[in-house]
């Protein structure tokens, strides 16, 4: 291959010699690729593929993928393959429904109905719902979708009190939206707990995804005008959901301090 002209435009689609190296020429040209030609969840060719067909190492393949990897551009599935990144969900730490945050991101989301019933919950949920021991309530689970892809698993329990007939509805659509148009429930305040935890086989299924494969988990109680409703954990795909929070530096001001059961320091 000879030497290209600094002075001549690169082909769009061509990796060619000269002072920018080829794993960066590639990755631009993997990076339009994925941006702009397939749509998210879509295969990439193959290392041995993009090798042969831009002239360039499987090495230097390798390297332009785990830049746009580390971008969050490409996912990578052991034995399945390199895919475009279907864009992550975004959680600012603030109560909203999956499908209020969906479509802000110009997504379609969807739902299938797994599971729904009525039954006692343990001892947490009850004291999380405000009910009394052996006190029933309903349990929903649902596999939530963007675009037609699963991307996560919830399973909640709802104070039957406070939505009698719950399981009964149309379950496929925003819950919150439905507590408040047909119950005039609506979902002001909650405590949420985020945490990393592996796939069993039944969720990893559910997600399509291998067994263990990492995910993030939202343990989430929510409250309509102080009345506990909701006591909901959602399972996401690891590669669809971020969380984004602000964050203000914390400054002691100057001054006396109240010590909780004691005097003021000073």
């Amino acid at each position: 291959m000879t030497n290209h002209d600094p002075s001549v435009p690169v082909p769009r689609d061509e990796v060619v010699d000269g002072p920018i190296p080829k794993h960066s020429q590639l990755r631009e040209i993997l990076r339009r690729m994925a941006t702009l030609e397939l749509p998210p969840g879509s295969p990439l060719p193959s290392e041995r593929d993009l090798a042969t067909q831009y002239k360039v190492s499987r090495l230097t393949v390798r390297e332009a993928i785990s830049q746009l990897a580390a971008e969050g551009l490409l996912t990578r599935a052991r034995g399945k393959g390199t895919f475009t990144a279907r864009p992550a969900l975004d959680n600012q730490a603030r109560l909203s429904s999956f499908t209020q945050d969906t479509i802000k991101l110009g997504l379609q989301p969807s739902s299938v109905v797994l599971r729904t019933g009525i039954g006692i919950p343990d001892e947490q949920v009850c004291a999380n719902l405000g009910l009394r021991q052996w006190e029933p309530a309903y349990s929903v689970e649902r596999l939530r979708l963007v675009g037609g892809q699963p991307v996560s698993v919830q399973r909640g329990w709802y104070h039957a009190g406070h939505v009698p007939g719950l399981i009964d509805r149309d379950l496929t659509g925003s819950l919150y939206a439905l507590l408040a148009n047909d119950y005039g429930l609506i979902l002001d305040s909650g405590r949420q707990t985020v945490s990393a935890q592996q796939a069993d086989d039944e969720t990893a299924d559910l997600l399509r995804l291998p067994a263990q494969s990492p995910l993030l988990v939202f343990h989430r109680i929510a409250t309509a005008n102080h009345r506990p409703v909701e006591d909901m954990t959602s399972f996401y795909r690891g590669d669809s959901y971020q969380i984004t929070m602000k964050l203000d530096r914390y400054t002691e001001q100057p001054g006396p301090k109240f010590v909780p059961g004691g005097t003021d320091e000073h």
